[in-house]
């Protein structure tokens, strides 16, 4: 999708402190293959090659002086280096330009931007937020000898950086990758070689909690079949006392994506714990579960207020994943004595096993029901049988909904939605329907998922004209 003028002005923004980057892309390019051996063999010679050592062309971008010795070779975090109230301001700003248009029509203004620990507008010191991702994954490759690579892709490449560790990953996290590569060397196991479709380890994918100390680790291979396989789980177990569960997902079909459709347990419990608003959730190897959820709660807060729950409301909750939002609105209001029925809709089957499990984990069975149908396939089915909804709670994939999706929306004629967005872009797209379909927006408000970057995303409460 190409980008537009608010992402560019953002991306622009916030690349401001990023010094040199294209410099040093370009300098990468020029320099020939006899130089980088020259460089390799004088790095040997200093010091024993190590498992972090074998990696990358990329080494030549770090900076000892930045937070982040390899950020210009990661391009992960753009803005890094800049001030975190400057970061804030350049995504309002973004987002104002963005949502111009529907905030004049509507007479509102967009509220001031949601960050970590901080509002925009507030007084004081601003954090540098750092360990706020409690998912991490590295792509495996082959290197030589029989090594096993692993760390990130260098932006717009598939040339691998070592990672030693990463500032805004979950202490820990970054080890349990690396280990999981220095066991696979040690045990023989190759990494996969997307060029040539050889090799078994492809990624490994971590997942930390957040209120709780369970970690969960999925390893992607391209086959079942391991050598030393039982040797390899249980080593990968071993890593961090707090690994739980270890999974093993088959994906052997040639792209990118990562996760395959097996999965199956090969060591400890079928699931992690973590909790969210007072809630908890069981989380599967597959299952959506948001990255950060520090302000994952603040995203879900946001939404819950905006949906004003009251006695009886029916409240669906679409592309509901492991049922999170729904869950927690639905505790919130049984806490204020507020009694609801949720419904809650996700296409993913294994989203939909999580989401009923964590309903009987908050004692929520009598009044949650969660049903695996598409989004749009099951709101067009309920809008034709006139069914009741109160308060619609949506949160699509990047891809925004669909028109279908949004007309059967309007058609059931709930008094409140709510609709959280990873892509603005898309999300202000949908309201301008939404909006021709009969409703109001009440307020929009940005929160910052993921500081560094030029992500942001949004919070849009709308009401029944």
């Amino acid at each position: 999708m190409a980008e537009s003028r608010a992402e560019r002005r953002a991306r622009r923004a916030l690349m401001e402190a990023t010094e040199g980057s294209k410099e040093e892309k370009s300098s990468t390019k020029s320099k020939s293959s006899k130089a980088a051996r020259s460089k390799s063999t004088k790095s040997r010679a200093k010091a024993k090659r190590s498992h972090k050592d074998r990696v990358s062309s990329a080494r030549k971008a770090v900076d000892p002086k930045s937070p982040c010795s390899i950020m210009k070779a990661c391009g992960g975090c753009t803005a890094l280096n800049r001030p975190y109230k400057k970061q804030l301001a350049a995504k309002q700003a973004a987002m104002e330009e963005l949502f111009a248009s529907l905030c004049e029509r509507e007479g509102i203004a967009v509220d001031p931007i949601r960050g970590m620990g901080v509002t925009l507008g507030d007084p004081g010191k601003y954090p540098a937020p750092r360990g706020f991702r409690h998912k991490a994954a590295t792509p495996f490759a082959p290197g030589k000898e029989g090594a096993v690579r692993c760390g990130f892709f260098e932006r717009g490449t598939h040339k691998i950086v070592a990672v030693p560790e990463c500032p805004v990953e979950a202490p820990g996290a970054r080890q349990i990758l690396n280990g999981i590569a220095r066991e696979a060397e040690r045990l023989h196991i190759p990494a996969f070689n997307e060029d040539k479709h050889l090799g078994l380890l492809r990624y490994a994918v971590v997942r930390c909690g957040w209120r709780t100390d369970q970690v969960m680790v999925t390893l992607v291979t391209a086959q079942r079949d391991l050598p030393h396989a039982q040797e390899f789980f249980e080593a990968v177990a071993a890593l961090n006392p707090h690994i739980v569960t270890v999974a093993q997902n088959i994906n052997g079909r040639p792209g990118n994506a990562i996760l395959g459709e097996e999965t199956r347990i090969v060591y400890g419990a079928e699931c992690m714990r973590d909790q969210l608003l007072g809630c908890e959730f069981d989380i599967s190897p597959t299952a959506f579960y948001q990255t950060n959820p520090q302000q994952t709660e603040l995203l879900y807060q946001l939404a819950i207020d905006g949906m004003d729950l009251q006695q009886g409301d029916v409240l669906m909750d679409a592309y509901c994943g492991s049922g999170t939002i729904g869950l927690c609105a639905a505790k919130d209001a049984q806490n204020k004595g507020i009694g609801i029925m949720l419904l809650g809709v996700e296409r993913n089957p294994a989203g939909v096993a999580d989401a009923r499990r964590n309903a009987e984990l908050n004692g929520l069975t009598r009044s949650a029901w969660f049903m695996a149908d598409d989004a749009t396939d099951y709101i067009l089915d309920a809008a034709d049988n006139n069914e009741r909804v109160d308060v619609l709670s949506i949160d699509p994939p990047r891809a925004g909904s669909t028109p279908e999706f949004l007309e059967a929306a309007c058609a059931l004629k709930p008094r409140r939605i709510t609709y959280i967005s990873c892509n603005p872009v898309t999300q202000e797209r949908d309201l301008h329907q939404l909006l021709d379909g009969g409703y109001r927006l009440l307020k929009i408000t940005p929160v910052d998922m993921f500081p560094h970057t030029d992500h942001t995303e949004t919070v849009a409460v709308l009401e029944r004209r």
